[in-house]
């Protein structure tokens, strides 16, 4: 329950920041007609911050994904493994959730 809070978090965070990137590029399409040079410098330096954001996110994105993939491979080595010590921990988690849920 713990991971899936994380994960929650984690997913919202990526949004996040998906939705910053979106809203700098359609500011950067929307200011392209400024003429001054300072304003240009600092473009600049916001188009190469944005990119490398974007970068960034995306290695993030995969980096997440191969983790996820690897605890999946993991759990299902480990049930394949001890496939009834697997049905034991199901059940005793079935048990404790149902014994919670029953005292609510």
């Amino acid at each position: 329950m713990e991971s899936n809070g994380r994960s929650m978090v984690r997913d919202r965070l990526l949004d996040d920041l998906r939705l910053v990137i979106k809203d700098a590029e359609d500011l950067l399409r929307n200011t392209s007609q400024q003429v001054d040079d300072g304003y240009r410098m600092a473009r600049a330096r916001f188009e190469s911050t944005l990119t490398s954001a974007k970068s960034g996110l995306s290695s993030l994105e995969e980096s997440i994904s191969a983790s996820a993939r690897d605890a999946i491979d993991t759990t299902d080595q480990y049930v394949q493994s001890h496939p009834w010590q697997s049905v034991g921990v199901g059940a005793l988690a079935g048990l404790v959730i149902g014994l919670w849920l029953g005292r609510r």
